[in-house]
């Protein structure tokens, strides 16, 4: 299945995502989050958690890779909207799950939900629409 192809209903294929310190630290500096609570363990304590976590700019630039890894260079994300739930630790592994939940003209959303060991991490609906001009 593609996503041109897809029906409501259609699966995405499971994406699962082993989560280090390090990816968790770079995805949180690349988005230029410098919240302490995602890079320093001691602050993160400090604060109640075990251990750093994945900040949420870092798990929404995961769902749109998830996506674009299914739907194609000759797609775009349009909308995009996310509920956060249990943290992503370092040794974790978030499980991507999708599937299509509308077809309205091109455009597809899609309900994504990402789990690692303790429940739900993240749960959202992204709607992504073909590029005019642009083919795969």
């Amino acid at each position: 299945m593609t996503f041109p192809q897809c029906d409501v209903g259609s699966n995405l294929p499971t994406l699962e995502l082993p989560l280090d310190r390090t990816l968790i630290v770079a995805a949180a500096i690349s988005s230029q989050d410098f919240e302490d609570v995602h890079h320093d363990p001691g602050k993160a304590q400090e604060r109640g958690t075990p251990d750093i976590f994945m900040s949420i700019n870092s798990t929404n630039g995961f769902i749109d890779r998830y996506i674009t890894d299914w739907s194609g260079p000759s797609s775009r994300i349009v909308k995009t909207s996310l509920r956060l739930g249990v943290p992503n630790f370092p040794g974790d592994t978030m499980t991507f799950t999708g599937e299509v939940v509308e077809k309205v003209g091109s455009a597809v959303t899609i309900a994504v939900v990402g789990r690692n060991e303790r429940g739900t991490h993240v749960s959202a609906k992204v709607t992504v629409a073909p590029v005019e001009g642009v083919s795969a």
